[in-house]
């Protein structure tokens, strides 16, 4: 009986450390040292929420840069990949129908320049960034919808770039929000 007892006391009393007083400790800590990151990353323009830089949204517009294939439709509360093999025929089929459409929409680009990045949605369905490459294939498109000049489009691209992490972990990355606002403030102008 005692160790029921003791057994029962032990049970709340972690319940109580790890489920209320740890996440309270780790959410006060983490809103009062990275405040932005905690609430989401919010980006606003004008007044306006607008998106998050770290969930990337669908982008139709021929003058902005577009992200990564989602695999669960940009839907930010079903994150998640489409969890097919390398070997399986829906993969290929989703790969070349997205090949199809970045050759559509970025003509006169060779099927071997095209990042795997460009083509193949990420792990979690809502990755922000696109790899440089991917942003350079699309310049010449934005450029023409947008009467933006090519090199002011480079230098964009070359301005957002994310270097690797210490320059070792990562690949440079350009966050897709981050250079579409860019354009849209150029384009206010």
């Amino acid at each position: 009986m005692v160790n029921l007892w003791r057994s029962i006391r032990f049970t709340l009393t972690f319940a109580i450390l790890l489920g209320l007083v740890y996440p309270l400790v780790v959410t006060g800590v983490g809103n009062l040292l990275f405040p932005f990151q905690a609430k989401g990353s919010i980006v606003e323009w004008h007044g306006h929420a607008v998106g998050s830089e770290l969930i990337a949204q669908n982008v139709t517009s021929a003058a902005l840069f577009h992200p990564r294939p989602s695999a669960v439709n940009y839907a930010a509360n079903a994150s998640g990949g489409s969890n097919l093999g390398p070997s399986n025929p829906a993969l290929l089929s989703e790969v070349k129908q997205n090949i199809q459409r970045v050759e559509e929409q970025n003509p006169g680009t060779p099927v071997s320049a095209i990042p795997p990045d460009m083509v193949e949605s990420s792990a979690s369905g809502l990755d922000p960034d696109i790899s440089v490459q991917d942003a350079l294939i699309q310049v010449p498109r934005i450029a023409k919808e947008s009467g933006l000049s090519e090199d002011d489009l480079h230098n964009l691209v070359n301005q957002y770039e994310q270097r690797p992490v210490l320059g070792i972990w990562g690949e440079p990355m350009i966050n897709v929000l981050q250079v579409n606002l860019a354009i849209e403030q150029r384009l206010s102008r």
